[in-house]
């Protein structure tokens, strides 16, 4: 009885002349003829517009902290403003007709990705979860459904609903951590984006109203470097109940921010009980890449934070941070980057 033997296969590399078919073994990839020139062939051979093309469709990430790295040539071409410029494209962060100067290609892409709104539980709906109360007065702060008593539906219809204050002072805040958002130093020290900051409030049409608002941009050290607080905004009783948009643009600040202090509120004019005060809804912080268009001014004088609490207003030498050269190879990139869409 012969025995079988199973023998490992081995794929067999052989020329064909031409013109012939290939048949069964050309179907199955197994006739293949390289030239030793062929063989020596790496990577680094394609043309250069070919590899510029795969490097589109790598993770930004990867992209800049493992291939970055390899050799020059891939050094050179990650570098290049056409290749961010056409992953911003991809990612649908710009479109053809996009004719806004950019500085920096790079630094546009990686804050878009990180876009979005640094406040948590903006529209109320996780209760007052994530809020901090500063003043809790009258009947104290409460969620209601939209439109509510006397008012009006939010201009934007996803938004279902908004936080109320009463008939004495209501303030709540939250305090973003730059850093641990994915903001790291070299960004806000050395290119400091834009920091744009929108609220929206309303009174009911039968009570009058004062609403407020407050944002800082606050250092390590919470000291204030640069802050937004426009005078508090009175609404007589028998408005219209419409909603009203207030925003701010923080551009050039000084170094150092690591955080930043939201805080708004109020109460109504009449003293009812129940809750008639202003309206909140639809709070955002997002950071965005520089624009050409001049912000409105900030303050810029430093205080600490305890001293405007009691009223001081002492001036305070300010936190003077030495902002390290731009890290141009991403080594610092945050381990917590996340991908996301702009909003």
């Amino acid at each position: 009885m012969r025995s079988s033997v199973r023998r490992p296969f081995r794929p067999v590399l052989r020329s064909r002349p031409a013109g012939q078919a290939g048949g069964r073994q050309a179907r199955e990839g197994l006739c293949v003829h390289l030239s030793p020139a062929m063989a020596l062939l790496t990577i680094n051979d394609l043309p250069e517009n070919i590899l510029l093309e795969v490097f589109i469709y790598v993770p930004a990430r990867q992209l800049v902290l493992d291939c970055r790295p390899v050799c020059s040539l891939w050094r050179d071409l990650i570098d290049l403003m056409t290749l961010w410029k056409r992953k911003s494209l991809r990612e649908g962060f710009i479109n053809e007709d996009y004719d806004e100067p950019v500085s920096d290609w790079k630094i546009f892409y990686f804050l878009c990705i990180l876009r979005r709104n640094l406040l948590r539980n903006p529209c109320a709906e996780e209760g007052m979860r994530s809020w901090k109360i500063d003043h809790d007065g009258g009947d104290h702060w409460k969620v209601e459904s939209l439109p509510g008593g006397h008012g009006q539906d939010f201009p934007d219809s996803k938004v279902k609903k908004y936080f109320v204050t009463s008939y004495d002072l209501c303030l709540k805040s939250q305090m973003v951590d730059l850093k641990a958002e994915g903001y790291w130093e070299e960004l806000m020290d050395t290119i400091r984006p834009d920091i744009v900051v929108k609220d929206w409030f309303a009174a009911r049409a039968d009570c009058g109203c004062t609403y407020s608002i407050r944002v800082q941009l606050v250092s390590a050290n919470y000291i204030v470097l640069a802050s937004f607080e426009p005078p508090p905004v009175i609404i007589e009783q028998w408005s219209d109940a419409q909603w009203r948009e207030v925003s701010h643009t923080f551009s050039d600040y000084p170094p150092g921010v690591r955080h930043i202090l939201f805080q708004h509120g109020g109460k109504d004019t009449q003293f009812w009980a129940g809750w008639y005060g202003p309206r909140v809804t639809n709070s955002s912080i997002i950071i965005s890449p520089k624009t050409t268009r001049n912000p409105a001014a900030s303050t810029t004088q430093p205080e600490t934070m305890q001293e405007q609490g009691q009223g001081q207003g002492q001036n305070r030498e300010r936190e003077r941070e030495q902002p390290r050269p731009w890290n141009a190879n991403f080594n610092n990139l945050p381990s917590r980057l996340r991908f996301c869409r702009p909003l």
